[in-house]
């Protein structure tokens, strides 16, 4: 044989050989490429269960305590205040406690619900809507203008939001004791009026999101920084606006211990003290309590409902895009 033929039949067998070989690595990961992407997908469903199953469980946390608000709201006196509870009003469904919350107060014994729920609302309104013009405009000042000391007194400002607020309550009860302040609705109210640095921190956010450009645009049409302010940063702002505006009217509706340390006088008790008035010495009216807690969460949910749209865009955005 030639050395032609052998070397031929050598480059043959090569190419055989690495034909295999190509073959061999080409099928050989298949196999383990299916049974990774099968874990995988094992995997993700695992997570999806899991994930799934903590949200359900977080819903039902949620709404069980709801359902137990509104079905002891419709029991009889001794079906609610009875020590075994029963998920259904097995006496049949009575509105007592509704008739109770609205019924006029008794020889100043308590404050019924409605008069609660106006005093609140008369407390509250005008610090939240004051209290957010006041905190727009110091955002507005820390966002857009330019005057000394600017970043040292934002500083401080979010200083301030690092103190707790039981640190600052002994001393702001004494201020106000000493000024004449105590049962009356003051305390409450003036405070509030001059903003908060929270919702300063967070409008300041928004406020920087919204072009320079745009507010010399309206220098130049003659506008001034106050102008600009209603013209321009407001309109922009209304979401952002509107998400403050509800957390405060829910922070201050919610408030329990203001209203107990301040206002010691029935008439002016507000709707959650009024609530726990339905709590004697010797029994609770569960049912009361529950029918009031009911109509206490009317207003915010309202509220929500008419400001679902521009609370949930002033949370999640940060300005102008």
């Amino acid at each position: 044989m030639s050395n032609e033929n052998i070397l031929m039949e050598n480059e043959d067998v090569e190419f055989i050989e690495s034909e295999a070989s190509a073959q061999l690595v080409a099928e050989t990961p298949e196999e383990p490429r299916k049974i990774r992407k099968m874990s995988a997908n094992k995997v993700n469903i695992a997570k999806k269960v899991i994930m799934y199953f903590i949200l359900i469980l977080f819903l039902l946390w949620i709404l069980v305590p709801f359902y137990i608000v509104i079905v002891t709201s419709f029991k009889h006196w001794e079906e609610a205040n009875s020590p075994n509870f029963t998920w259904w009003p097995t006496q049949g469904f009575s509105v007592d406690g509704y008739k109770m919350i609205f019924q006029k107060p008794i020889a100043n014994a308590y404050t019924a619900i409605m008069t609660g729920f106006l005093n609140t609302l008369w407390i509250i309104i005008p610090p939240t809507l004051l209290g957010l013009f006041t905190s727009a405009l110091a955002a507005y000042a820390f966002a857009k203008l330019q005057f000394r000391g600017k970043n040292v007194l934002f500083g401080i400002l979010l200083a301030t939001m690092m103190v707790p607020g039981m640190v600052t309550m002994v001393p702001a009860f004494t201020i106000y004791d000493l000024i004449g302040w105590r049962g009356t609705p003051l305390p409450l109210m003036i405070p509030g009026m001059f903003g908060a640095a929270a919702c300063v921190f967070y409008l300041r956010q928004f406020f920087s999101g919204i072009p320079t450009e745009t507010l010399e645009a309206a220098k130049l049409d003659g506008l001034g920084y106050v102008g600009i302010f209603f013209w321009i940063m407001v309109p922009l702002s209304k979401p952002a606006l509107i998400a403050q505006g509800v957390l405060g009217f829910v922070g201050g509706y919610n408030d329990y211990f203001g209203p107990l340390l301040y206002l010691t006088q029935p008439p002016l008790q507000t709707l959650q003290i009024a609530l726990t008035t339905f709590v004697s010495q010797y029994n609770a009216q569960w049912h009361a309590i529950m029918a009031g807690t009911l109509v206490a969460l009317l207003p915010t949910i309202i509220i929500y409902i008419v400001a679902q749209k521009y609370f949930i865009e002033g949370i999640a955005s940060s300005g102008l895009k």
